[in-house]
């Protein structure tokens, strides 16, 4: 029987570790005999969220675990306790399979077992992860990376996705769908956390770019160019770039191809509306534009997006 360390220490977020002692205590599925032995390792009681938590073992019970878990952490910029980084150095010298969920990847990262590999986290803190460990190569796309014995999970709900993962590597793809049944959750979802993402805009209103963003999201549907964005803001083209991006970290035209699929998106979330129509309203011009950039910047087609996140009511017994 495997074994499989979680680990808990304060400041941990509650939803990671209960979602991760559903799958791992029991077998979901029914299938697979032996499941896993999980174990909950800490250094003593943990505050996790709003409840408490009593591990059944300390923290150095890692380094004795086939599989080492280490869920998110709420605070990205707290220091990691020393006694956890040990016990992950530790675990990693001893050959376990270290994984994390979410934010769980600062842990890693600040242990030093990502050095050199791909990694991802939530996409809201892909960012900090990529400045603050320069040597892990972060990939802010994806659900899950596997680099084979160093595994880590996007926010929230990719943590089931690469328990998923975990599950159809050590069980097969028979199991693994059983699970994802039992559980109610697809055994495998399209794209990456493209599809989630929100597009920054400036949060000051004296920002010298404040009105041209709405300004540009009511225009979205007709051709505009560099030159006629840098007239609305009264500022050279030259000027113009180098504030977008400083606000976005991008260039106009990336902005405004970025903001047509989110605007595509919306109608295809809330609408009825084809495709040409939408590539329309969006300012894509056809449907075959449409199509390559969405794809490209969500990683999904218009279609498959549209039956994920349609906003109608399900059927009733869906």
């Amino acid at each position: 029987m495997a074994t499989v360390a979680l680990a808990a220490t304060d400041g941990m977020l509650h939803f990671e570790l209960a979602m991760a002692c559903e799958i791992f205590v029991h077998d979901p599925s029914g299938l697979a005999d032996p499941w896993y032995d999980l174990v909950v390792c800490g250094p003593g009681p943990v505050g996790v969220g709003r409840f408490r938590m009593e591990p059944d073992d300390g923290l150095d019970r890692l380094a004795h675990a086939d599989t080492v878990i280490i869920p998110a952490v709420e605070d990205v910029d707290a220091d990691v306790p020393p006694d956890l980084l040990d016990a992950v150095r530790a675990a990693h010298e001893a050959g376990a399979r270290l994984v994390s969920f979410c934010t769980g990847a600062f842990v890693l990262a600040a242990a030093g077992v990502l050095d050199g590999l791909r990694a991802t986290t939530h996409w809201a803190h892909t960012e900090a992860l990529a400045a603050r460990y320069p040597q892990v190569e972060v990939d802010p796309d994806v659900l899950y990376v596997d680099n084979g014995n160093v595994l880590a999970s996007a926010g929230k709900a990719a943590a089931i996705d690469l328990c998923l993962h975990l599950i159809r590597r050590d069980h097969g793809s028979t199991v693994a769908n059983a699970v994802a049944r039992r559980l109610v959750v697809p055994p495998h979802r399209a794209g990456g956390q493209a599809q989630f993402v929100t597009t920054p805009v400036p949060a000051r209103d004296d920002h010298p770019l404040a009105g041209l963003f709405p300004w540009a999201m009511e225009r979205l549907n007709r051709p505009l160019t560099v030159e006629d964005l840098a007239r609305q803001a009264n500022m050279s083209s030259r000027n113009l770039v180098r504030h977008f991006r400083s606000a976005t970290g991008t260039t106009p035209l990336q902005w405004l191809s970025t903001q047509r699929v989110r605007r595509a998106q919306e109608l295809l979330e809330q609408t009825d509306d084809g495709i040409d129509a939408i590539a329309e309203a969006a300012g894509m011009g056809t449907a075959t534009t449409l199509r390559r950039h969405f794809h490209r910047t969500v990683g999904v087609p218009p279609d498959a997006y549209r039956r994920t996140f349609r906003s109608a009511a399900p059927a009733a017994g869906w």
